[in-house]
């Protein structure tokens, strides 16, 4: 039979044998029934929610219910800024919906490089590259910056995207203990002289909300000569004086070669980034393939990006408040009995451990039903065995708001049984 002779659409034609193959989907066949087992006890599905208004950056309407939203990683709460929204009306009329076209081609507008020009002065660095996702800045960055004779070294608790970006590219991975430095400089001793080496981090690790303790980390990597990534996802905004993050907090500004960064947090819109003050930076831009065969980004949302960067500049006050509400937070439910990842509040996420996946989803869903919507989370986003409920603070959450989320949590903690 000729290539031309078989038909994919026609059963009939396929060669004896396809069929018996399999389903591809087979391999998924214990996920799907232990979901089913979940919501089969009545339980809702804590990855389906809809929400069917949203009202500021703190609340929103599900299933009719007015919500406080702790789940949202609106940090800043920038989304309802009148100023932000202006902007993204403003570019919407004046340059329509989409660009349909990648960075290289007919991708760059004018508000692509003023969002990068915004990055640059946000962060004081000569250069900055706007990607589609900040999954995508990750998903680049490692598969490009280093070849197949290069060592990525990561922790193991990093983000999917820079996992993900690890295997797409051809550089040999080494992963060392979560935020242990002593394992970090250990792997790193043990490499050969050979090739060059990355070493990427990040500021705040979004399971647990615990901080990288860069300064040590950074020093260690750079003992070993190698060059220094710092994933600020969930850093950017609240960190540091002005804000750009856990790396400038720490005082390794200078030591950093690359910062990798989002707009779907503090700036409140999508989108992804990398800054830089490496002299060689702008090649990426010919040979990064997320960001060479991706279409750009929206006018709008450039613009939107651009004018809640340069607000982040200046948001002192903001940044105190949302330190206030997760210190405040971490406290109260710590006090209630609940385990908590963390001794303190690192940063705005306080995870909330639980002993397994059914207690976790009756919490999570006694919480919305007492209108307050968190984040459930479990393997393998989590690590082996462990269920916990994330909460993300806003600097929009008033303290009554916070006030009113500790009593809901003790409400639905003795009504699970997870307190006393």
């Amino acid at each position: 039979m000729t290539e031309a002779d078989f038909n994919v659409n026609d059963p009939g034609t396929q060669p004896e044998g396809a069929a018996a193959k399999g389903d591809l989907f087979s391999k998924f066949d214990a996920l799907i029934a232990e979901r089913q087992a979940l919501l089969d006890t009545g339980v809702r599905d804590p990855f389906a929610i809809v929400m069917d208004q949203v009202h500021s950056p703190v609340l929103a309407t599900i299933q009719g219910r007015e919500t406080i939203l702790l789940g949202t990683y609106n940090y800043m709460g920038m989304t309802f800024d009148p100023d932000v929204v202006e902007a993204g009306k403003r570019a919407l009329d004046e340059y329509g919906s989409g660009t349909t076209g990648s960075r290289v081609l007919n991708g760059t507008y004018q508000g692509h490089k003023e969002c990068e020009e915004a990055l640059k002065e946000f962060y004081g660095t000569k250069h900055a590259m706007v990607f589609s996702t900040g999954y995508q800045a990750n998903l680049g960055l490692m598969s490009t910056i280093a070849g197949k004779e290069d060592y990525i070294i990561l922790d193991a608790d990093s983000h999917a995207s820079i996992y993900d970006g690890c295997a797409l590219g051809n550089a040999q991975i080494v992963r060392f203990r979560h935020n242990s430095v002593e394992d970090l400089d250990k792997r790193l001793g043990r490499l050969p002289a050979t090739g060059g080496r990355l070493v990427v981090l990040e500021g705040v690790y979004s399971m647990l909300g615990d901080i990288a303790p860069l300064k040590e980390m950074v020093a260690v990597a750079k003992k070993h000569g190698a060059m220094i990534a710092v994933d600020e996802a969930h850093g950017m905004g609240f960190f540091g004086t002005n804000g750009r993050g856990v790396f400038e907090e720490a005082g390794v500004e200078d030591d950093v070669d690359f910062v990798i960064g989002t707009f779907s947090k503090s700036v409140g819109t999508v989108g992804g980034f990398i800054v830089s003050n490496h002299p060689k930076f702008e090649v990426l831009r010919l040979v990064c393939r997320p960001y060479v065969f991706t279409a750009s980004l929206p006018p709008s949302v450039v613009a939107t990006a651009a004018t809640s960067i340069r607000k982040l500049m200046y948001a002192g006050n903001k940044r105190a408040h949302l330190w206030e509400n997760s210190r405040r937070l971490h406290k109260g439910l710590r006090d209630l009995g609940f385990n908590i990842a963390t001794k303190e509040a690192e940063s705005a996420i306080i995870a909330v451990l639980l002993p397994d996946q059914q207690t976790t989803v009756m919490m999570w869903q006694a919480l919305l039903e007492q209108g307050v919507y968190v984040n459930m989370a479990r393997p393998p986003a989590t690590p082996a065995g462990m269920y916990l409920l994330r909460c993300s603070l806003c600097a929009e959450h008033t303290n009554e708001q916070v006030t009113a989320i500790l009593d809901k949590f003790a409400t639905a903690g003795c009504a699970t049984g997870c307190i006393q």
